[in-house]
């Protein structure tokens, strides 16, 4: 099937949101790992997204220019040809972007799609994240109206982070404390700024605890039954019952039971990078240790070019984060939910 058009995203979500599933938010930084998230939502036919980081753009930019919008367009523009031969829905979505790289990620590839719209196509990708987590409520509100109107009009959702997850990625961290949780008060300040729909779709990152990263069990407190108090906060206010569609960020490392919780509370999509980065790089490494006489040159001699060719370990990358992202939409009960 082609990436999901902006009706297909939008039903994607829908159907997540009413069976109490959520879809794996695949971070991806090249072509194989790209090959392997499909791949991955093809074995397990469900339906998916793939995003990119600014440092995941940068990477793909190269690293003689480190062009975000460069990077992210080009392994967007290779995914629309090589997800037709995947029998799954996916849609591309573009993560984390603070408030200094705006004008160097979003802002382009907004215009960008808009555009393709003006043209009669459709937008390149299906949503774009904002992080506005680092700056205050107010501000991080006032770019996010901008940013949803700009969405609206290239027939793209929005993400909106709105109180930060502790740890860090590409750059931006929080500390690990009682800041990480949002408040009723967020959410309602949250739909007063942005409305329940009527302005242009967006996606919630509201924090219960979350944490980029992996941690040792008992060093991050996780209370996904806060999503409830949001929604039905919010909803005692505005009328309308379940407003939110939340996005479960830090989510590497979670408990089964908080995963369950998260769902049964509205999470409709659930990112995963560290635990994808480790499962393609381990097989890698094990390539490497035990073939280290033919992927090097040692002692003078000339190695194994079987061993050193990089489609010989990228093929071992790809199965194993691949199997990685299956695992991920049994444990997010997407798995055999795609759209038929």
């Amino acid at each position: 099937m082609p990436i999901a058009t902006p009706e297909v995203y939008n039903e994607m979500l829908d159907r997540a949101k009413a069976g109490k599933f959520a879809y794996p938010a695949i971070n991806v930084t090249s072509s194989q790992t790209l090959n392997a998230a499909l791949r991955g939502f093809a074995e397990a036919e469900s339906d998916g997204i793939v995003q990119i980081s600014t440092g995941g753009a940068e990477f793909l930019g190269g690293q003689y220019s480190k062009d975000m919008v460069t990077g992210a367009v080009a392994l967007a523009e290779y995914a629309h040809i090589i997800a037709e031969k995947y029998p799954v829905n996916i849609a591309l979505h573009t993560d984390h972007c603070p408030k200094d790289k705006l004008d160097g990620y979003v802002r382009p590839l907004l215009a960008l799609s808009e555009e393709r719209v003006k043209a009669g196509r459709n937008p390149l990708f299906q949503s774009h994240m904002w992080d506005g987590s680092a700056e205050t409520l107010a501000d991080n509100l006032a770019v996010a109206q901008e940013l949803l109107e700009l969405a609206r009009r290239a027939n793209i959702i929005l993400e909106v982070e709105i109180t930060p997850t502790g740890g860090e990625e590409d750059g931006v961290s929080h500390e690990i404390n009682d800041e990480l949780y949002t408040t009723v008060d967020d959410a309602i300040r949250t739909v007063e700024a942005l409305g329940l729909g009527e302005k242009g779709r967006y996606l919630l990152a509201a924090s219960f605890g979350n944490v980029h990263g992996v941690y040792k069990p008992g060093n991050v407190v996780l209370r996904p039954e806060l999503l409830k108090e949001l929604n039905d906060g919010v909803a005692a206010k505005f009328g309308k019952p379940a407003p939110f569609d939340f996005v479960f960020h830090g989510g590497s490392g979670s408990t089964e039971q908080e995963i369950q919780t998260a769902l049964e509370n509205g999470v409709v999509k659930m990112n995963l990078d560290t635990d994808t980065q480790y499962a393609f790089t381990r097989p890698v490494a094990g390539h490497m240790f035990a073939n280290y006489d033919g992927v090097l040159k040692v002692d003078g001699e000339v190695g194994n070019k079987k061993a050193y060719d990089p489609r010989t370990w990228g093929k071992l990358a790809e199965a194993s984060m691949a199997a990685r992202v299956v695992e991920a939409t049994k444990n997010l009960r997407s798995a055999g939910n795609k759209i038929k």
